[in-house]
């Protein structure tokens, strides 16, 4: 009988942390699947919105963080810490180049209609892609137009999601389990990594999240 491991995942698309995260967990999974073959993995991802009070429109990206970090010095450094920390993992993230914080409440809502309705290749397509939308194109995740585009790129029809993308800053709900620190990682509900940790760390959790598993199906 083939083993088992869900990964579940809670993030929001603004957390830089969260896109490093993804890369990390990526980077754990090639191990683990080297040293156990046998083992299906299951990731979720669960959608967290960090800041609901955000308007439709946005709010200038420099203003909220300058608000938020108390003054222009420890911004700058905040960006080349992520900078750096992105660059270890691939990624060329330039957080100064970002011009809007974005109200993620319908990308939220649009990335858990695909998940309900689209196929795994599209559900990990679409994540990639709104990642890289405020990351790296730096398009507005608060613009309907645009997150409709981006379903499209993605091979989603777009019928089946007018209803959820409400374009009126309703906050987004989200799963029932989540959690208030993004990005988080919860494995078979076992062990639980909280942060953009190394793969190693990660990695550990997972081969422990399996021990227990196997202890668990042993004959008493």
């Amino acid at each position: 009988m083939s083993r088992r491991l869900r990964i579940d995942v809670f993030f929001d698309f603004i957390c830089p942390w969260c896109l490093i995260g993804k890369r990390q967990l990526e980077h754990a999974q090639v191990q683990f699947r080297s040293r156990h073959p046998d083992v299906q993995i299951t990731t979720v991802w669960h959608g967290v919105q960090l800041l609901p009070q955000i308007p439709v429109e946005g709010e200038p990206f420099a203003d909220f963080y300058r608000k938020r970090l108390g003054n222009a010095d420890a911004m700058t450094m905040r960006q080349a810490q992520v900078q750096q920390a992105a660059s270890a993992v691939g990624l060329a993230i330039d957080l100064s180049r970002i011009e809007t914080m974005p109200n993620t409440a319908d990308a939220h809502r649009l990335f858990e209609r695909v998940s309900e309705l689209g196929n795994a290749s599209q559900r990990e397509m679409l994540l990639e892609r709104l990642f890289a939308a405020y990351f790296l194109r730096r398009e507005n995740l608060g613009c309907r137009e645009t997150l409709l585009a981006i379903a499209r790129s993605c091979g989603v029809a777009p019928d089946g999601l007018l209803d959820c993308l409400k374009g009126d800053a309703t906050p987004f709900e989200g799963s029932p389990g989540a959690t208030s620190g993004v990005p988080s990682f919860k494995f078979d509900n076992r062990m639980t990594v909280i942060g953009a940790q190394p793969a190693q760390a990660l990695l550990g959790a997972m081969n422990e999240a399996l021990k227990e598993s196997d202890r668990e199906r042993q004959p008493a």
